[in-house]
């Protein structure tokens, strides 16, 4: 317990500079794409857990800024956490049971994206985000990006993400969206720091290569290129709401055939069901990418992997025409975070681009995501550099890589047919 304490401190202390310098040096907004109108936003909801040495006040100020805020005993001891919720699980929503943040899309009465984050929020969870509670303070936002599909060349939506701080102990009860939201979790940010976390996430692309859940096509995307790694965090949350009355659920309930449940009467059944362990990945990941990394010890980089395939002959190809392409990467970015603050991180899992000035789409890849928007404050223009500079080609190589192992696929599959063949043709010749 003492451990975890003092580790408290200078976390919570680095939360207040960071938060303070987004505050002050927001992020620009960026314009949808042409023919693009969809706009969505997200908010990252951080709470201060106070330990059990130093206890909050009966009553504490309302009103007050980050500096005040901060300077409470109880908040430099504490421990910050963000919130995060687990969708409801619906048949044919991209983002079925996805560990997420809350938010959703722009709504045509909403002012603007601030105010979809703050009306998506208090929909999903019930939390009141707005400026009008004394206890929220709006503490700037992370890079907007525009989301895409299909290799990177499809655009979705604009995705905005805003900061939000709980300044009082003792957050309201969650009222959960039964359609929207199966579970939400408060989970400490020094676990999302903790090396120990980081795991893999492997997804099925089959489906979205092919646009279509079943189906023959996407049944040979599966046997073909089987499924993509992605780097992921485990989370382990300090406190979980769960939804008591889930109408996919009770749907999914209702459209289990006799047949599935006469043979539910020779399941072996266990005393205990464990529940899968909640992966944080893909796009959330990837904006708490730009979060994370903005904390000590600024190594998301060392501890994130690129995404690549399940077989091996496609790992392998991969592997070697990109060797030299994230050596020279490291190197770029290493000279970033030499001369200039660290550098980004960047976490894959779902396709996202950022919008350049020309406005146009810059690749990034089968499910990945960038942020490389600059600001007008050096301090977040030189880290999102270094973002552009991870991602940019990687995704060209990958497609190159998976036509010449597919190719070497069929060509030994077809060599070894051949030999199979003439060794037939020659046994059989032989015995005549």
């Amino acid at each position: 317990m003492a451990d975890n304490n003092d580790s408290a401190t200078p976390l919570t202390s680095n939360l207040c500079s960071v938060l303070s310098r987004l505050s002050s040096h927001p992020f620009p907004s960026i314009a949808s794409p042409e023919k693009l109108k969809k706009r969505a936003s997200v908010a990252l909801v951080i709470r201060i857990s106070p330990s059990f040495s130093e206890w909050p006040p009966a009553s504490l100020p309302e009103g007050a800024n980050l500096e005040s805020f901060f300077a409470q005993p109880w908040v430099r001891q504490g421990k910050p956490e963000v919130l995060f919720i687990k969708r409801a699980a619906r048949k044919g929503d991209r983002w079925t049971s996805h560990v997420a943040l809350p938010g959703g899309k722009r709504d045509p009465e909403d002012a603007d994206d601030l105010a979809a984050a703050v009306r998506e929020t208090w929909e999903e969870v019930g939390l009141d985000v707005s400026p009008s509670n004394p206890h929220v303070l709006q503490t700037g936002n992370l890079p907007q990006r525009v989301i895409t599909t299909q290799w990177g060349k499809v655009p979705l939506m604009v995705l905005c993400p805003y900061i939000f701080l709980i300044t009082r102990h003792g957050t309201p009860p969650l009222r959960l969206q039964p359609s929207e939201v199966a579970s939400c979790h408060w989970v400490p940010l020094v676990e999302l720091l903790h090396e120990s976390n980081r795991t893999t996430r492997r997804e099925d692309v089959g489906a979205r290569f092919a646009n279509q859940e079943t189906g023959v096509r996407k049944w040979i995307l599966d046997a073909t290129i089987g499924q993509m790694i992605f780097s992921a965090i485990q989370l382990k949350p300090s406190e979980t709401v769960m939804c008591t009355a889930s109408p996919a659920e009770q749907q999914a309930r209702r459209a289990i055939s006799i047949k599935e449940r006469f043979w539910r009467w020779f399941e072996v059944r266990h005393e205990y069901d464990t529940e899968p362990p909640l992966l944080l990945w893909g796009l959330t990941l990837g904006v708490l990418a730009d979060f994370l990394d903005l904390h000590p010890p600024h190594n998301a980089f060392s501890l994130w992997s690129y995404p690549t395939f399940t077989p091996w002959d496609i790992r392998f190809v991969i592997w070697a025409m990109t060797y030299r392409f994230k050596r020279r990467k490291e190197t770029e970015v290493r000279q970033i975070r030499d001369h200039r603050l660290p550098a980004e991180a960047v976490e894959l899992g779902l396709e996202a681009v950022s919008m350049p000035a020309d406005e146009k789409l810059r690749e990034a890849g089968i499910s990945g995501i960038s942020t490389g928007l600059d600001s007008t404050d050096g301090w977040t223009r030189i880290k999102a550099s270094a973002i552009s500079t991870m991602l940019d080609g990687y995704y060209d190589i990958v497609r190159k890589a998976m036509a010449i192992a597919l190719i070497c696929r069929s060509g030994t599959v077809m060599a070894t047919a051949l030999f199979l063949a003439v060794r037939v043709r020659r046994w059989r010749a032989f015995h005549r």
